[in-house]
């Protein structure tokens, strides 16, 4: 039996943290207490038990989850080099499988990827996607089909995002002016990034950005709906505690969400008015993220949305925007839509800076590829992105060795199935190490340096790209699941970095020195915000406004 660390029971002091009647707690815990020492005595007692991956033993009830500590990605890897690449857990009366080789990856997301593509709802994620009417938590199944259908090729697709290239090109430049006026003070990178992601997606969503006491109420719920999402739950470890709801998320997600549902009606009425008076005659307009899903209400194709799910796409979105900070050890669910475009992309921009102000040469080899393909006396645009093949590396570096979601989507199999030779059981949790795996030795060299030039030749660009068709480098995901906000997150991290890049030089603030300690979450976060001065880099101020 594993020994209690100085980080056990991290996840314990977490729920108590919340109010509640802790009498009423011990008395249902200790009914609920009693039930499961029963049926965990059962099942560890079956003589008809499949074979199971090797793992830790655990406690009776409360399984492994007082032996977690708060870096689950590299506590997991440590793991693997005692139980082998795959490896099973309790934690409470939930079974968690953890896969860390691109070999046995390719399993559940190739060979079984029909069977691996469910999830394991939270009780908070079932209350803001409308019970898994979303993208993200929907289970496997025509909706969940019909959604992707309708963002690959209608929302998302090439055409829709080049007509919207106007809403991108604004913000950045907006920022650049920003960043501009505070030469020579010290910015923190996540901030401007994530500001600038969030008034992307709020043009896309909703034409313009101009309703500020609209962003500031969506951002204020959305907030306080992020806190009880965060929170580690003991209904979603103990699911036979859930209709008690002891620590009360369920109850104030729902009422937050409430709040969120109107402001989401009120957008939603809007958009029928604006519908309406364009086919009055009002002309032709660029249609917005909004215009889109309204216009496919009555479609007899079979692409019909309902209110109900253009909401659960909307909202969802929003909150995850604010799930930048979260140490909880749920069944980790992760990106909507867009998520590569504003938390993922925010987390990774910050991380690709501090890499390269941490390696003055790979800064100069992006400053010159820069200069060469956009100019000093030109400010960057999209059509350059394609060129900037060296920056391309970069990113690519960086999510090799910081995973922005070091476990990608957490996937929940529709069936038993053998995966490695041993039985994975229908309904349990799978988590994907990305975080080992793009760091294991056996499929990389010196897996833990920053080397962009690893990525740099033709074979390689097209052997790792951002689709998951190598399973050595799947940053995004793979397979069905797949993150369906790719195409525009790749396109923003790209456009943000490039102009913030060729527009100004970067430095520490004195005395600040380089660190790349990572906070684990849903989301791998530097543990402290990267601050940097900007300064002019190019000759003429005109090129900031």
């Amino acid at each position: 039996m594993p020994k209690l660390n100085s980080h056990g029971l991290w996840w314990w002091e977490a729920m108590m943290n919340s109010k509640k009647d802790e009498f009423t707690l011990a008395i249902l815990v200790s009914i609920a207490v009693v039930t499961l020492a029963v049926l965990w005595y059962k099942f560890t007692h079956s003589s008809a038990s499949p074979r199971l991956p090797p793992g830790p033993r655990s406690l009776p009830i409360v399984g492994y989850l007082p032996y977690l500590g708060p870096e689950l990605h590299k506590q997991f890897t440590r793991m693997a080099h005692t139980y082998g690449p795959i490896f099973k857990l309790h934690l409470g009366s939930k079974l968690h499988v953890v896969i860390n080789s691109s070999e046995l990856a390719k399993e559940v997301v190739r060979d079984h990827d029909e069977i691996f593509a469910n999830r394991n709802l939270t009780v908070a994620a079932s209350v803001i996607s409308y019970g898994g009417q979303d993208l993200v938590w929907s289970m496997n199944n025509s909706n969940w089909r019909k959604l992707r259908k309708i963002f690959v090729h209608e929302a998302l697709s090439s055409k829709n995002l080049e007509s919207c290239s106007s809403f991108r090109m604004d913000e950045v430049r907006k920022t650049i002016k920003n960043v501009f006026s505070k030469i020579g003070t010290p910015i923190v990178i996540s901030e401007i990034t994530f500001l600038t992601q969030t008034n992307v997606l709020t043009s896309l969503i909703c034409g313009n950005t101009s309703n500020s006491h609209l962003t500031s109420e969506l951002q204020t719920v959305s907030e306080n709906i992020a806190e009880n999402f965060r929170r580690p739950n003991l209904s979603d470890f103990f699911p036979i505690l859930a209709w008690f709801d002891l620590q009360r998320i369920e109850r104030n997600t729902k009422k937050q969400f409430h709040k969120m549902d109107e402001i989401a009606e009120s957008m939603i009425q809007h958009g029928i008015k604006s519908n309406s008076k364009k086919s009055l005659g009002d002309g032709e307009k660029k249609k917005d993220f909004l215009q889109i899903l309204l216009d496919l209400r009555s479609q007899e194709d079979g692409n019909s949305l309902s209110i109900t799910q253009i909401k659960a796409l909307l909202l969802v979105n929003v909150i995850l925007q604010t799930l930048d900070d979260t140490s909880s050890t749920n069944d980790i669910c992760s990106v909507d839509i867009m998520v590569a475009g504003t938390e993922t992309t925010s987390t990774l921009i910050e991380w690709v800076m501090a890499e390269i102000m941490m390696n003055h040469q790979v800064m100069n080899a992006i400053q010159e590829e820069l200069a060469k393909v956009v100019g000093l006396n030109n400010i960057v645009e999209e059509t350059h992105l394609s060129q900037l093949k060296y920056l391309d590396a970069v990113v690519k570096e960086t999510l090799r060795l910081h995973p922005v979601v070091p476990f990608i989507l957490p996937r929940s199999p529709s069936q038993d199935c053998m995966v490695g030779g041993y039985t994975i059981p229908k309904g349990c949790t799978v988590f994907l190490n990305v975080w080992s795996i793009q760091r294991d030795p056996r499929y990389w060299d010196k897996p833990l340096e920053f080397y962009p030039e690893r990525f740099l030749s033709y074979e390689s660009s097209k052997k790792y790209d951002y689709k998951g068709n190598n399973l050595k480098f799947f940053p995004f995901g793979s397979g069905r699941r797949l993150c369906a906000g790719l195409p525009l997150g790749e396109k923003m991290t790209l456009f943000i970095l490039a102009s913030l890049l060729h527009s100004f030089n970067w430095s520490l603030p004195k005395g600040e020195e380089h660190d790349l300690s990572e906070k684990f979450g849903i989301t791998l976060t530097k543990v402290k915000p990267l601050t940097a001065i900007p300064s002019q880099r190019l000759p003429s101020a005109s090129l900031y406004n």
